[in-house]
């Protein structure tokens, strides 16, 4: 007898299948082992297998976040919010966060939250490499930085300088607010550094991705081959400026429209948008109809792309990953992305749900909750390796994307 089936058994009913789905049988925290994994689990003919038909060198993970309290001299900074019991949710937050980087020390959590990522890093192949993100502030519309509107900020030279003292492992996303004075200047400096693609959540920092005020920006992101990763879709993660409806994906019609390379971040899994095509007072459908508009529009081949972080999370809907592994015409635009650390926030993870989906078997099912206890990235990895529906899984050129190949990694 199943979960499913127990919980229905007690006579919970609907109820039964909402705790088989959110229940966080493997607790609440990371254990945070300092032991490596152990042989067997590295050897294990299913982990083996996940690597048949991948390069490692030529592998990525787009979004992986470089976050801290700014202990060590890192420049980062933290809205003062997540660290004070009054406010209890971005707090709670906040230490599930540390948690899952296992950077939850009472001293240098930055140094700690680095050590870590290459730790886990240490599992893969040589050759396979993260992105970091930095995450610029809050800006308003007359250019003015906005602190107590922002959740952090991590400096883009913070990201550059990591990831150039591991070329071998690390490349960055830049973090650049359009409104802000010296954007261009800003923008210019980070392609000369490196930057393999700028990252924005629109509705934290404060930017539409409609208005004209980024017209100059999308230039010069078209001039310097630069792609724009976009958050889109309902955020919870990160508190901020508040304003949900600036990440409609429709609203990303205006970047296209102008030539730029586009990464729709999680794919716009959560949440639902005004269908602005209709007009202002249009229908409410999901950010992911709306993203699978879009992406179902000939004009946007070889410009708009979606990138997987997060779509496994027990809070989006069933038929989010049912379309994205069916859809093996998009697989060429989708692009592999852990969201870490969030991996290592257990109750956001349910690989025992996806078994009684059938979307995983079982047996893996148990040996990816053995590989989370020790490494929560090489956990997501798998899961997206093992994921099939009707014997369909992601396509191995989503882990090995092209869209980002502005110029080579060194190392």
């Amino acid at each position: 007898m199943d979960r499913r089936e127990f919980l229905a058994g007690m006579g919970l009913g609907g109820l039964g299948g909402l705790l088989a789905r959110y229940w966080p049988r493997d607790g609440l925290w990371n254990a945070c082992p300092d032991t490596r994994l152990p042989d067997a689990l590295r050897r294990h003919p299913r982990v083996q297998a996940a690597w048949q038909g991948l390069d490692p060198a030529r592998c990525l993970d787009c979004h992986v976040h470089l976050i801290g309290v700014g202990d060590g001299g890192s420049g980062i900074w933290i809205n003062p919010d997540m660290t004070r019991l009054v406010h209890p949710w971005q707090y709670t937050q906040f230490r599930f966060y540390l948690n899952a980087a296992c950077a939850d020390h009472d001293q240098d959590r930055d140094g700690r939250y680095l050590e870590r990522l290459l730790w886990l890093l240490d599992d893969f192949p040589p050759g396979y490499r993260l992105l970091l993100l930095a995450f610029d502030y809050h800006y308003d519309e007359q250019g003015r930085r906005r602190p107590e509107l922002s959740a952090f900020h991590t400096p883009n030279a913070l990201a550059a300088r990591i990831a150039a003292a591991h070329p071998d492992r690390l490349g960055w996303i830049a973090s650049v607010h359009p409104y802000r004075e010296d954007a261009l200047e800003a923008l210019e400096a980070a392609a000369a550094a490196g930057a393999r693609a700028v990252k924005w959540l629109p509705s934290a920092m404060g930017m539409d991705p409609a208005s004209p005020l980024c017209d100059t920006f999308y230039a010069a992101l078209v001039r310097l081959k630069l792609p724009l990763l976009v958050h889109c879709g309902t955020e919870y993660a990160v508190h901020g400026g508040r304003a949900q409806p600036l990440g409609n994906p429709l609203r990303l019609r205006c970047p296209l429209a102008q030539g730029v390379t586009v990464i729709v971040a999680h794919c716009a899994s959560l949440g639902r948008g005004i269908d602005l095509d209709v007009g202002p007072d249009g229908p409410e459908r999901s950010n992911f109809a709306l993203f699978a508009q879009l992406m179902d529009e000939p004009q946007y081949e070889g410009l708009l792309f979606g990138d997987l972080s997060a779509v496994t999370q027990v809070n989006r809907d069933d038929r989010v990953l049912d379309t994205l592994l069916a859809r093996t015409d998009w697989h060429p635009r989708l692009v592999n992305g852990s969201d870490y650390p969030l991996p290592g926030i257990l109750p956001l993870f349910s690989p025992g749900y996806l078994a009684d989906r059938g979307l995983i078997t079982d047996e893996e099912d148990r040996l990816l909750r053995q590989i989370r206890d020790y490494n929560p990235l090489l956990f997501d990895f798998l899961l997206k390796r093992m994921l099939r529906r009707a014997g369909q899984g992601f396509a191995a050129g989503v882990f090995m994307p092209r869209v980002m190949d502005r110029a080579p990694m060194s190392g």
